[in-house]
């Protein structure tokens, strides 16, 4: 396989490369994360930017207001991103999340209403999937959506969801038939976040930042019309939103790890010690950094070649997550006692990324697709 980029893709990759340095402020770069990308007020002036240069919704359909371009785009506008430590774009659930699945299983009024506005950032989306009580088990879902006529009542609480605090829109999946056998009782819904009962909690994590999020939905009504898909189809309808999260997600985080591990190699050079195992840890990282990139590179072929994601998309985000946080605390080590004194750079990142290996699917259920798709293991249950 021939790894280098293609004229067309080495074009892109310039054209990306120099367009961001003519618009991303400098003070803007070494974007940290967290909870910066929703209290910074430059990101949403920062997505429309991305929006009218034709970078949000890269893959999307032309009919749908997107590039139509290929997925390997895709990959090397998260790349240049993250190169350039640039904010994302803020409706990152919405271009990566809610809109694939309106695109595959709404209504044209739902296309109508939603699309053009996600590509925008006009409307910020959530995602309404894991419960206290199940985990990243979506089938073991039980906020409750009660069909009464026109609308759908809805109760029941979520936990972890991004962007809630500011959201407009909730991507939901609900209990609507408790009897029905596992994963067949499912419904999936787009509620608005204003609409009467929803209260939003946020959580404070260990970084002292409130960056997630409680949904407390309290007979709420939600129309049919916003229902995605057919009543009970919910969990086919969330495996196209999942499939789709993980798509390219490794390249964004890989990217990120990337300019991690170059910062490692610099604070490594400025805080010399000498010790040997410190070096052999900090050569683990550069190596394990390109095991990931090259499983990016499989993993974007197989999308390519099929139009779906494959189940490499588990393994990369279980070895970034592992990774990160081993990362993060070798720079923590490398500093010693001045890594909270100054502007906390490494101190924050392992803080932060502790909740690494929970998002975006725990590194247990991770574990799980791994043994049953990729090693044909039985089912755990």
């Amino acid at each position: 396989m021939d790894l280098r980029d293609t004229p067309e893709e080495a074009a892109f990759r310039a054209e990306v490369r120099a367009w961001l340095d003519t618009n991303l402020p400098e003070e803007k770069r070494g974007w940290r994360g967290g909870a910066q990308r929703f209290d910074d007020a430059f990101g949403r002036e920062w997505s429309r930017k991305l929006y009218e240069a034709g970078y949000a919704g890269l893959t999307w359909p032309k009919e749908y207001g997107g590039a139509g371009a290929p997925y390997s785009f895709q990959a090397i506008f998260y790349e240049e991103m993250a190169t350039a430590q640039a904010p994302p774009h803020v409706g990152v659930i919405g271009l990566g999340m809610a809109g694939p699945t309106i695109m595959a299983h709404g209504t044209d009024a739902q296309k109508e209403a939603h699309l053009a506005k996600i590509l925008s950032a006009e409307e910020i989306w959530c995602q309404g999937f894991s419960e206290p009580d199940a985990g990243s088990d979506l089938a073991a879902a039980r906020t409750h959506a009660e069909r009464r006529g026109d609308v759908y009542v809805v109760n029941g609480q979520k936990v972890w969801s991004s962007f809630a605090h500011i959201a407009d829109f909730c991507i939901l999946v609900t209990l609507s038939d408790p009897e029905a056998a596992r994963y067949k009782g499912l419904t999936y819904l787009i509620v608005d976040m204003r609409a009467p009962g929803v209260e939003v909690r946020p959580l404070r994590q260990i970084t002292g930042e409130a960056e997630f999020n409680e949904i407390f939905f309290t007979d709420v009504e939600v129309p049919v019309s916003n229902r995605l898909g057919e009543e009970g189809e919910g969990w086919q309808v969330a495996m196209t939103t999942l499939l789709h999260e993980r798509a390219t997600l490794g390249f964004a985080l890989t990217a990120a790890l990337d300019v991690g591990v170059g910062r490692l190699l610099s604070t490594a050079r400025e805080h010399a010690d000498g010790d040997q195992g410190r070096r052999e840890r900090i050569a683990a990282e550069w190596i394990e950094l390109q095991a990931l990139r090259f499983t990016n590179y499989r993993a974007l072929g197989t999308y390519q070649r099929t139009g779906m994601p494959g189940p490499e998309g588990s393994a990369i985000k279980l070895r970034w997550s592992e990774q990160n946080q081993r990362m993060t605390k070798l720079g923590r080590e490398l500093l010693g006692p001045e890594g909270i004194l100054d502007d906390g750079w490494w101190h924050y990142n392992q803080l932060r990324s502790r909740g690494n290996t929970i998002e975006a699917g725990t590194s247990e259920v991770l574990r799980n697709i791994i043994a049953e798709r990729v090693l044909g293991l039985p089912r755990s249950r």
